[in-house]
Parts: C-alpha cells; sequence; structure tokens
C-alpha cells in the first residue's frame, strides 16, 4: 500500500492523506481546505494532486474546514464515492459545507469587483452552496466505536479524539495479499479535559501512525489560569475601560466552550452587567447539533442539561445569538460595553473581519484571540509584536485596541497531552509514525519528543511525499 501526503505536509491546513491499496483502490482520508495564505490558497486548493472520479472513498475524521472543506470540490470535479464519518461530523457538515461554499461565493463577488476595475478576467468560485448540498448526499454516518466495513478487505472504526463534536481517530483495517495492515490517523488530538466533550480515548493498536503536531512544540497554560485570565480581559475591557471585547471564534466547538464558560460566570454571579452576542449564523445553527449529540458531551454537560435550574448551558440571560447580517451591522453603532464572538476563528473570513475592522481603532476595545493563528492569516497578523497598523479589506487601519491572546482555550493538544494520548499504543509494535498537521519548525522539535518516548521511523513528509508500507 502507498501512503501520499496531499496536504498538511509541512503546514496546519488542507489535511489530505491519500491511500492507494495494492489492488488499486483509492481512500482519502480528509479532504480539507488550505487556509490562511490569501490568493495563494485559492491555487492551492483547486490543485487536488488526485483525480477525483478516481477516489473510491474519503474517511472524514472530523468536519472542521481544514479537513472537509473541498468535499464539495471534489463532488463539482466528479467524486461519486463514499464519504464515511461520524453521526456528529456528518450533521455539522450539512451546515458547515454550505456555510462554506456561501463564503466561496461572496469571496469570488468580491474580488471579481476588483477584476472589474483593472479589466482583468473573472474567477469561479472553488464551489458553490448548490455543489456543497449535492455533496451531502455521499455521507455515510457511522456511531463512534462500531466498526464499518467498507468491503470485504477493509473496514474503519472511528475512536473520540476529544478535539471537536463527532472527531474521530481513523482506525483502518486493510488485507493486503493476505496480511492485515492496521493504520491509524488521529486527525486533531484534543485535551484531557474539554469543558463540553468527553475526552480522547485509547484508540486499537496500530502498525503505521499518523498523527498531528499543531501544537508540538507548546505547552498550555493550567485551565484554571485560563478562566481568571478570561475573566480578568472581560472586566479590564468591559467594565473598567467600557469597551467591546472582540474575539474571533471557530463556529463550532470554540465558540460553545466560550459560551459554556460565560454561562458558569453568569450562573455564579460574576458576569458583568453586559450583553453578549454570538454573531454567526454557523454557530447558532451548530449550538443546536450540539444539543443533538449528548453521547458525545461530557457529564458536567450532561447533568447541565439535566438541571430544572438551567437546562441550557448554551444560553442565558443577555446572550444573544445573531443569524441577520443587518442584526449584525447594527453591532457597530452600539456603544455599550459589550462581547461579540464570531467566526471565523483565525479571523480570515466572516464576520468578524468587519467587527475587528470597526473596532481595532479604539483604544477601550480589545480583540481577543482564543485559538491557533496560521502565520498569515489576519488573526495572526494583528498579533506581530510592534505592528502599529494593518489592512483589513483593502484599507489601512492604526491598531489602538488592545490585543490580547489565550492559547490554552485551543482545542488542540499540547505536545506532551498529545505524547500521553499516543502512549495508548505499543510503540515497538508500531513501525513507522508521520507527522501532519504543523508547522515544519514545530514538527521537528515535536519528532524529537517523539523519538525520545520511544517512537522509531519518526517522519515529516513534505507535500506530495508518497512512501510505500506492507
Amino acid at each position: 500500500m502507498k501512503i501520499k501526503f496531499l496536504g498538511a505536509a509541512r503546514e496546519v491546513t488542507g489535511s489530505k492523506v491519500l491511500l492507494t491499496t495494492n489492488e488499486g483502490k483509492k481512500i482519502l482520508i480528509d479532504c480539507g481546505m488550505f487556509q490562511g495564505k490569501g490568493l495563494e490558497t485559492d491555487g492551492m486548493n483547486r490543485n487536488i494532486g488526485v483525480e477525483p472520479s478516481e477516489l473510491d472513498h474519503i474517511i472524514l475524521s472530523h468536519a472542521h474546514i481544514d479537513h472537509s472543506g473541498l468535499i464539495p470540490y471534489l463532488y463539482k470535479l466528479g467524486f461519486r464515492g463514499s464519504v464515511i464519518c461520524t453521526n456528529a461530523t456528518r450533521n455539522l457538515c450539512s451546515i458547515m459545507l454550505p456555510d462554506s461554499g456561501h463564503i466561496q461565493e461572496l469571496d469570488a463577488k468580491w474580488f471579481n469587483k476588483k477584476q472589474a476595475r483593472k479589466k482583468l478576467p473573472f474567477i469561479e468560485p472553488i464551489y458553490g452552496v448548490e455543489d456543497a448540498e449535492k455533496s451531502l448526499s455521499l455521507f455515510i454516518g457511522i456511531d463512534l466505536n462500531r466498526r464499518f466495513n467498507i468491503d470485504d478487505k477493509i473496514n474503519v472504526k472511528f475512536t473520540n479524539t476529544g478535539h471537536m463534536l463527532g472527531g474521530g481517530v481513523v482506525n483502518l483495517e486493510i488485507n493486503e495479499d493476505g496480511k492485515i495492515i492496521r493504520l491509524a490517523y488521529t486527525g486533531d488530538i484534543g485535551r484531557p479535559y474539554n469543558r463540553i466533550l468527553r475526552p480522547p480515548a485509547p484508540f486499537p493498536q496500530c502498525d503505521f501512525l499518523i498523527t498531528e503536531s499543531t501544537y508540538g512544540n507548546r505547552i498550555h497554560e493550567p485551565m484554571n489560569d485560563v478562566e481568571k485570565e478570561f475573566f480578568d480581559i472581560i472586566h479590564d475591557t468591559c467594565v473598567v475601560r467600557k469597551g467591546k471585547l472582540i474575539i474571533p471564534s471557530f463556529a463550532i466547538g470554540r465558540t460553545q466552550e466560550l459560551v459554556y464558560l460565560l454561562n458558569t460566570f453568569f450562573n455564579d454571579g460574576t458576569l458583568p452587567n453586559i450583553d453578549v452576542y454570538v454573531d454567526s449564523p454557523l454557530a447558532v445553527n451548530a449550538t443546536d447539533i450540539f444539543r443533538m449529540h449528548l453521547d458525545c458531551l461530557n457529564d458536567d454537560v450532561n447533568r447541565e442539561m439535566h438541571n430544572e435550574n438551567d437546562a441550557d448551558p448554551f444560553g442565558f440571560n443577555r446572550l444573544h445569538y445573531i443569524k441577520k447580517a443587518d442584526d449584525s451591522k447594527k453591532l457597530n453603532d452600539d456603544q455599550h460595553p459589550a462581547i461579540i464572538i464570531s467566526a471565523s476563528g483565525m479571523a480570515e473570513a466572516g464576520r468578524i473581519k468587519h467587527h475587528i475592522s470597526n473596532n481595532i481603532e479604539d483604544s477601550k476595545n480589545t480583540i481577543l484571540i482564543v485559538g491557533y493563528c496560521s502565520p498569515t492569516s489576519l488573526g495572526a497578523r494583528i498579533q506581530e509584536p510592534g505592528r502599529k497598523e494593518i489592512s483589513i479589506f483593502g484599507n489601512m487601519h492604526q491598531i489602538n485596541a488592545k490585543i490580547e491572546r489565550i492559547e490554552a482555550f485551543s482545542g488542540h493538544g499540547d505536545y506532551n497531552e498529545m505524547k500521553d494520548f499516543l502512549n495508548c499504543q505499543d510503540k515497538s509494535r508500531v513501525k513507522q509514525t508521520f507527522l501532519v498537521h504543523g508547522e515544519y519548525e514545530v514538527q521537528q522539535f515535536y519528532a524529537g519528543v517523539l523519538s525520545d518516548d520511544g517512537f522509531k521511523n519518526v517522519e515529516i513528509p513534505a507535500p506530495g511525499e508518497e512512501f510505500e508500507v506492507h
């Protein structure tokens, strides 16, 4: 069998791993978009590296767009195989992929306006809403921990990663010439404790391991310190300076965790008397899906769901979910202190760019980064030390707002947490380990960590590099 690394190789986004069996069956594990590189990203996303019509299956670890976002594009280009994932992942993709298609259409429209002024050729969106909706017919959802026979020689089982709702390690068993090859692809690895989700679970022994490395050189601060730091930022911004706290946040997972924590502050009487806005139609719909999948939520949240005094941990007085664009625009004119949580988490698209544009020049305000931002994204650029101004929508803005960062809200484990998660494996039986989904310098450090811990043959694949395993 051959393993080819088509995406997230020596970088964080665009997860795609192509398996080609000796009998010629082609399976793509994840089908993610590259993000955060401006116009360069468009070309990277259009060049898949495999003929879509030749693919038999896509196996999807979880629903984040950098893992799922090119499925509609493959459908548009002729892919008609199955997309196999967990039930929660399928449900999340049913809202995330059409939303992504809508963003592609809007981005192309905006870009073509600029092209028209310069009398340059127009571009077509990578895909649109209709492509995304049609691609959903290919999805097959299965329960976590259930072994699913793809055919008489290949089966897959998803085990919980604790990274996002429905996220799972892809555990594959492939019969090659009478010999079983066991391959595990971790996708993104969550933290041992998550305020909402069940913790990562041990996964079956594998022969070949493909694993993420996003925070492969970092250690997160303790959770209790994070909650105090978050509260202090809220108090400083909204009470002391009477400003707005703007939080770029992934609509799925991070937003629900922030809301759950704010709900806790509200219940214990410490949340200031301010309005909190979740300004993302996708986040609103995703929160409903979280309520549907209690099996993926931890015991604390399940108890809260059955609390007669607060049966909704994702809702409280003064929390407002915003869907309509007009209601989003009204927030620009409201000068009262408030918290605005809006997508996307890297501030590369969506309503958050408008909120940053409208609030970054006011020294009363704070922009709080709560997760990983790829180096060229807006979310990363506003954090650069010494930067005084930044371009948003082609206009320069002075950076007068306070810029804060709390990395420990990340849904990715740090290098010790990832290493501990992988310790469910008998390292002597893992023939080869491949690192994906990380910046190259970070991966080099993490490769040393894993080697010192007993993993042998740790590889850092280059983009497009192929390996033969048996």
